[in-house]
């Protein structure tokens, strides 16, 4: 019989100024079993993120100088690596500009490190990330865990091979949920994130595109429901088994 080889356990960047705060969450995570790097602040965060790549960052949004959305901001211009919130603030504001930032989850303080860790676990079982590689690194054009291929240079995508002829704003849809398939996008959220003026759309305008990106997904031989209707909210991407 064939030996396995056993994966790496995951590495997990946590960007956190409160030291007790920091240590706590590193030895929850450490006691299940992922590596942990700590990082006291934004600038901080990003030289690790360069250096050695990790595959999930936990980020406070209350850091000194560089906040954690700047921060985020800035890793989602070099990366597709799962983003965890941790924040005081309870606002709806501010989930809202994490989660439209491209953060995966956000957790309220305080919290239960243990909630955290198994936050972290689900979020990697959703996003299929295995030491430290996402498998579904839609902006690189590798094969994604949903079968869609994005190439952002190129401005083309595939399904399962097919090309896909999909116009300007069909293709800016089809990133947005390749990125973080199983999150729900509100109508608004999908405006802002893909229109170039949202303000001046219409709520029919994206479910014009979303037809005709389903239409195009299903001529290439994709089922019907890759695309989730949520009734009175908005769409997501179905999530992989």
């Amino acid at each position: 019989m064939a030996s396995v080889t056993p994966q790496p356990p995951c590495r997990v960047l946590v960007v956190e100024d409160e030291p007790s705060i920091a240590e706590n969450i590193e030895y929850s995570l450490r006691t299940e079993g992922f590596e942990v790097t700590l990082a006291g602040t934004g600038e901080e965060a990003l030289s690790i993120l360069a250096e050695t790549g990790p595959g999930f960052v936990i980020l406070d949004v209350g850091l000194p100088g560089m906040s954690g959305f700047d921060v985020c901001r800035e890793i989602r211009h070099r990366s597709n690596v799962p983003v965890l919130f941790l924040t005081a603030r309870e606002g709806e504001i501010d989930r809202v500009v994490g989660l439209e930032l491209g953060a995966d989850d956000y957790v309220v303080k305080p919290f239960s490190p243990r909630e955290l860790a198994a936050r972290v676990r689900a979020i990697l079982r959703r996003t299929a990330v295995v030491g430290g590689e996402s498998v579904s690194q839609a902006s690189t054009g590798k094969p994604s865990a949903v079968g869609l291929v994005i190439d952002p240079e190129r401005r083309r995508a595939s399904w399962n091979g097919t090309t896909l002829n999909l116009a300007r704003y069909e293709f800016g849809l089809a990133e947005v949920f390749a990125a973080h398939p199983g999150r729900v996008y509100t109508r608004d959220q999908l405006m802002d994130l893909v229109w170039d003026e949202p303000e001046a759309s219409l709520d029919r305008t994206v479910d014009a595109h979303i037809k005709s990106l389903r239409a195009k997904l299903r001529d290439a031989g994709g089922p019907d429901d890759l695309i989730v209707t949520h009734r009175g909210v908005g769409y997501s991407w179905k999530e992989p088994a």
